[in-house]
């Protein structure tokens, strides 16, 4: 019996951070130096353009030529038009003084 926990058939117990939803088995983020990022460009200009946006937003690509298939740079258009988490500002409390500089309450002013 080399388990440290058995105790009355018990096994070792399966590790918490499996349980909890963590991502153990991560692959690597895309547009790194691990996972660069595949374009596939018509030609020489439009590769030093699309290099241009590759390095300005700090991102790794393999930039291929060929005039023979169509434009294919949609993963790198996929991480630069990642949408963006909308904020709402707080609505003021009843009790509260009014934004539009009265003095007076909300509930009084501009919340009727």
């Amino acid at each position: 019996m080399s388990d440290k926990f058995f105790f009355k058939g018990r096994k070792t117990p399966k590790p918490k951070h499996e349980s909890f939803g963590y991502n153990t088995k991560r692959a690597a983020k895309p547009g790194t130096e691990a996972l660069p990022l595949q374009l596939i460009v018509a030609d020489e200009a439009r590769k030093l353009e699309v290099a241009a946006i590759v390095a300005e937003h700090q991102l790794f690509a393999n930039i291929e030529v060929n005039a023979d298939v169509a434009e294919d740079i949609l993963e790198l258009e996929g991480l630069l038009n990642k949408p963006k988490t909308t904020t709402f500002e707080k609505k003021p409390n009843r009790n509260e003084p009014c934004a539009c500089g009265s003095g007076q309450k909300f509930k009084k002013c501009c919340g009727k």
